[in-house]
């Protein structure tokens, strides 16, 4: 690829108000109407009193505005000007610009966050309905808790403080704010964010865990999920709270507990012939005889979590044991150890391997990362806390177009679908008053952003 001497000298001119960056946004925004979005904010979310007299003036339109925003990739209030440009305004009704959307999240506090949050969910529901989202949910759900420290800098950013955080495997402490993040997924299903809640940096990462697990098993009940619901967390949820709030919503857990002496004990209880092989990286099974040969080993014994406590627990601890490949002269094998509290009725070997898929919720925190969680552009903690939910809307939104199409894009990174749905050029004309997109020839992934276009725009299904 070359590009020719006579298109060096070639004058650019920003002038055309027929062409528009971000065609996709016409289908997938098109979903989010479908899904009732519009309705639920106007439902939901009151200004019953503001700084600035027409901040909280048509809630709808403004955090759509964002959410349209970041499935364009905006990551900061700034980049939200990018809807303005071209010929959006003659696609879209009611876009504001960047500053009178930072007016609007200024406005922002806990009890709108909260509202909005609601929305968030509401949403959620009514985009499987609209989708192939979450497919063979009504057989089993899995919830995922986690949470995730975002950095911030400067001195004006409320509620950032000191967290820790691992970085290449070391743990540090930054400053910044830390959303905890449930998601919901399936056997086969692309996990998608149930909750967001954003807090102080030096928040316990098992802070208000109890109530986002309570919501989101809600929401996976509300949504269709009808079946088996397992809850996963690691050791900051491996608590009395998260356990009661999961017997209480009919909910098994699965949750990694923190070593203690009984927890010890109970590791030092099972003999030697109980551990049984389980398939890890690295293992490999006997052509001759078939047997597994792995470095990793699982075993289970019964035990009473929190037995101190008001509400103790009796489950499984199954705990995983792993050769230590760092001592490699040692005379007798030296393991660690990872044990977890779950009242899943799957074979040990089984509840391990689905334990250890609790990893994927860090696919969402890439996503949203990657998107528009890579800073809070807002000084103010409750701004941030709406920047999150909306982010959490539009991860959702995306994930539901990537179903539609389905294919590969079912279980796309959001980068992909922005890259290759939404942010797709397109110019405007009306020959004999019918409205027309001209999008690039032989673009590459025309059939897909087809598809998205006829069930985003097209009459609704029928049953």
């Amino acid at each position: 690829m070359k590009l020719p001497d006579v298109w060096t000298r070639a004058t650019p001119i920003f002038d055309d108000d027929n062409l528009v960056s971000f065609a996709g946004l016409v289908p997938v925004m098109a979903l989010a109407e479908r899904a009732g979005l519009s309705e639920l904010i106007g439902e939901r979310v009151r200004f019953r009193s503001t700084k600035v007299a027409s901040a909280g003036v048509n809630p709808a339109g403004k955090l759509t505005s964002i959410i349209a925003g970041m499935a364009t990739g905006a990551d900061c209030i700034d980049d939200l000007e990018v809807i303005r440009a071209g010929g959006m305004k003659q696609i879209f009704g009611g876009v504001y610009a960047a500053a009178t959307l930072g007016q609007l999240l200024r406005e922002f506090s806990h009890g709108h966050s909260l509202q909005l949050a609601s929305v968030a969910r509401a949403h959620l529901v009514n985009l499987v309905q609209h989708s192939d989202l979450l497919p063979g949910l009504h057989r089993q759900a899995y919830v995922d808790i986690d949470s995730v420290l975002r950095p911030v800098y400067g001195h004006h950013k409320q509620g950032a403080s000191y967290g820790h955080t691992k970085i290449a495997g070391k743990q540090i402490l930054r400053k910044g704010l830390s959303p905890l993040i449930t998601t919901i997924s399936t056997e086969t299903g692309a996990p998608v964010v149930a909750g967001i809640r954003l807090r102080a940096g030096r928040a316990g990462s098992g802070k208000g865990a109890a109530t986002m697990v309570a919501d989101a098993i809600r929401t996976a009940r509300s949504a269709g999920a009808t079946g088996e619901v397992l809850v996963r967390g690691d050791s900051a949820y491996g608590s009395g709270a998260v356990v009661n709030a999961c017997v209480a919503a009919g909910a098994r857990f699965s949750l990694v507990l923190t070593k203690n002496p009984a927890v010890a004990r109970a590791i030092a209880s099972i003999g030697e012939d109980e551990w049984s092989p389980v398939h890890y990286p690295g293992a490999v099974t006997d052509p001759d005889t078939g047997e597994l040969i792995s470095d990793a080993q699982v075993a289970e014994v019964p035990f009473t979590a929190f037995a101190s406590t008001k509400t103790p627990a009796t489950a499984r601890l199954i705990v995983r044991r792993v050769r230590d490949r760092a001592r490699t002269e040692e005379l007798f094998p030296v393991w660690r150890h990872h044990p977890f509290f779950t009242n899943s009725i799957e074979s040990t070997s089984a509840a391990d391997i689905i334990h250890r898929r609790h990893a994927i919720i860090e696919t969402v925190h890439s996503d949203l990362i990657d998107g528009p969680l890579s800073g809070m552009p807002s000084g103010r903690f409750a701004a941030n806390s709406a920047w999150a939910i909306c982010a959490a809307i539009c991860h959702n939104l995306l994930r539901a177009a990537g179903t539609v199409i389905g294919g590969a894009h079912a279980v796309a990174r959001g980068a992909t679908l922005r890259r290759q749905i939404v942010t797709v050029p397109a110019r405007l004309a009306r020959p004999a008053r019918r409205r027309v997109l001209h999008l690039p020839a032989h673009w590459p992934w025309a059939d897909q952003w087809s598809t998205l276009w006829n069930a985003g725009t097209g009459p609704p299904a029928t049953v």
